[in-house]
């Protein structure tokens, strides 16, 4: 959708030069759930530094003399740190966090300020599953809260400013395939599922610039009182998107499409843009499978086609 948008503001890049921009925003993208991976890591350090610096004040207090350790010692956390495939790719790419410290500050207080990092440090329970949980349910509940974190990713690169959710949810998923026992050898979540997937962004990268102009003219057709002016790009990008995707992807139930377009829509486009949208590609729905160029049998859901065989 950024490369369709793009693309609409340029227009005279070649679709060469435009997958090429695609595919490097993908990449960045894995990039910053590696970064997030780190991120556990990353706080640790700053905690085992604040420790430090207790310690070695003039007049430290008690609580500075006999910290609580419980968090620069999860168990979780080390096994991050010692997995193998990540650190291969912290050497190749010269990720971390380093050079962060503002933001990483930020991430710590807004965790330390937390109920649920009270209840962990205070806890008398010490195994791996409870520093596991802790630290998947701060990136599950509190991490996705803290504002000024986009800011800060959106300004290292702006292929991050949409994808900061996006590699937490990964990263949380990576995390889950810890057991205490295997961290060396948990491998990363590739870029791509496999080759088909890698495909399917091409191929809908691909079609969604060939059909625009035509796409657009249904929209047109079938727009009352349409003015060109007062239709937001994003929605004819969206429009065209979906479209494209029924037409390459017939194996795909067209609602599951709708459905997805629609919810890109509320995000990515006005308040009223789904209602729109909505009832644009119905329209077209019902042209496209006149012509043939959607098969009918995908208006079938796997739900309804489930009931249709009972």
């Amino acid at each position: 959708m950024q490369m369709v948008f793009a693309n609409n503001q340029r227009n005279d890049a070649s679709y060469e030069s435009i997958d090429k921009e695609l595919q490097n925003s993908v990449s960045k993208s894995h990039e910053l759930y590696h970064l997030m991976m780190l991120l556990p890591v990353a706080l640790k350090r700053l905690a085992l530094k604040r420790i430090e610096n207790g310690k070695n004040k003039i007049r430290p207090t008690q609580e500075e003399l006999n910290p609580n350790l419980k968090f620069v010692e999860n168990r979780f956390i080390k096994e991050i740190e010692n997995n193998i495939q990540l650190n291969e790719i912290i050497n190749k790419t010269g990720l971390s966090w380093d050079n962060d410290d503002d933001l990483v500050k930020i991430i710590f207080n807004g965790m330390t300020a937390t109920d649920m990092y009270k209840e962990y440090m205070e806890s008398d329970t010490h195994s791996f599953e409870e520093d596991q949980k802790f630290i998947i349910r701060f990136f599950t509940k509190e991490l996705p809260k803290i504002e000024l974190m986009y800011e800060a990713l959106e300004l290292k690169s702006i292929y991050w400013n949409d994808d900061v959710e996006f590699a937490i949810s990964i990263a949380i998923k990576t995390f889950k395939l810890f057991d205490g026992k295997n961290g060396a050898d948990v491998e990363m979540l590739p870029t791509y599922k496999d080759d088909d997937d890698k495909e399917f962004v091409a191929t809908l990268l691909r079609k969604t610039l060939a059909t625009y102009n035509s796409t657009f003219e249904l929209i047109k057709k079938y727009s009352k009182n349409w003015d060109p002016e007062r239709v937001a790009q994003m929605d004819i990008i969206i429009i065209v998107m979906a479209t494209a995707e029924m037409t390459a992807f017939r194996e795909l139930p067209i609602r599951v499409t709708l459905n997805e377009y629609i919810e890109i829509a509320k995000y990515y486009s006005t308040a009223k843009s789904n209602i729109f949208i909505n009832g644009l590609l119905e329209k077209i729905v019902r042209q496209l499978v006149e012509e043939k160029k959607i098969s009918a049998t995908q208006l079938i859901t796997p739900v309804e086609e489930s009931k249709d065989a009972e």
